[in-house]
């Protein structure tokens, strides 16, 4: 494997004069160009972690995500990869599995890496976790929860969800069950549930107990909420089931199929987050567009601007985009 100290012998220089090169330092333009030419042939790459000694730099940032493997994780991590990797940084991803201990955990062990910031893509708020990102003392980006004392990326929750239960009113659907999550999950759990109950009261629409459920993201348990709607609602069965992510909406349309329902002529469905599977299932899932890969991009550039200067928090609101599909 090739060193320093073989790219120093081949240019015929110091090993302190490569060292200049690869940290912008000054040396002479022909031997730059000498040693760089070098570093080409050999395919070889200064060591990241003894530059960080020197710097102070890890070039690393560190990413927390609550669960990597859904689409909207990988939508986030590749609007921010683009973004960071054109400036020479590198990610290091980490997986909550939406566990918010770990959110805790994480920030801690990104800290004694060495990452130069973190981007959090947040599922609670909670003052230990707002502890942990000031104890971190690093440049810090939430998406997706409004944190306290940290500039935050967040998506329109309590209108995106108010706009699909009005587009199904307009369809003249007037009992809508919901399928939501956990309330410690603010936008997602609260924000979108509150849309949803805020636009039925406007229209003076019923709302049923047995008609809302929770969830925990997966199409499982959306298959599972729908089971438990149907079977508590006896003979006034709701005509709309409004999920608040699209796994927990494929979920639903699972169960309703087998159970006979015609979508969307028995009963209609929608969800939010515009993954890939929603266009292609049949019917099509009407659903929300949230942008994700450009919440990313954004949340990176702002982590950027952090590193080179401090910065007032600030909170940014992403724009969204209703999709209407076959399923309503």
């Amino acid at each position: 494997m090739t060193t320093i100290n073989d790219i120093a012998k081949m240019a015929n220089v110091s090993r302190t004069t490569v060292s200049r090169v690869f940290n912008n330092g000054y040396v002479s333009e022909d031997v730059r160009k000498r040693i760089m030419k070098i570093v080409e042939e050999t395919g070889y790459t200064p060591s990241l972690s003894a530059k960080s000694l020197r710097t102070k730099k890890s070039g690393v940032i560190g990413v927390i995500l609550p669960k990597i493997s859904t689409e909207t994780a990988s939508r986030v991590v590749s609007g921010i990869n683009e973004v960071v990797a054109k400036e020479n940084f590198q990610i290091l991803l980490t997986d909550t599995e939406l566990q918010k201990e770990k959110e805790i955990e994480y920030i801690r062990l990104l800290k004694s890496r060495h990452v130069d910031g973190i981007i959090l893509l947040a599922t609670n708020i909670n003052a230990d976790l707002i502890k942990a990102i000031t104890a971190a003392d690093l440049p810090f980006i939430s998406i997706g929860q409004d944190l306290p004392g940290v500039t935050s990326i967040l998506y329109d929750d309590y209108h995106a969800a108010s706009d699909v239960t009005n587009l199904l009113i307009t369809h003249q659907h007037t009992k809508i069950a919901f399928i939501g999550v956990g309330e410690e999950d603010p936008s997602v759990g609260r924000q979108r549930k509150m849309g949803y109950l805020d636009t039925l009261a406007k229209f003076n629409l019923p709302i049923k107990e047995e008609w809302i459920e929770e969830g925990d993201f997966s199409i499982e348990s959306g298959y599972e909420c729908t089971k438990k709607i149907i079977k508590n609602s006896g003979t006034d069965l709701p005509s709309a089931i409004f999920a608040v992510t699209d796994r927990m909406a494929i979920g639903a349309m699972e169960y309703l199929r087998e159970q006979g329902f015609s979508i969307p002529k028995d009963m209609a469905v929608a969800g939010i987050g515009a993954s890939t599977m929603s266009k292609y299932l049949t019917p099509s899932l009407t659903t929300v567009d949230y942008f994700n890969k450009e919440a990313g991009e954004k949340a990176a550039r702002h982590l950027l601007a952090q590193m080179i200067q401090k910065k007032d928090k600030e909170k940014f609101t992403q724009t969204y985009r209703l999709i209407k599909r076959d399923s309503v």
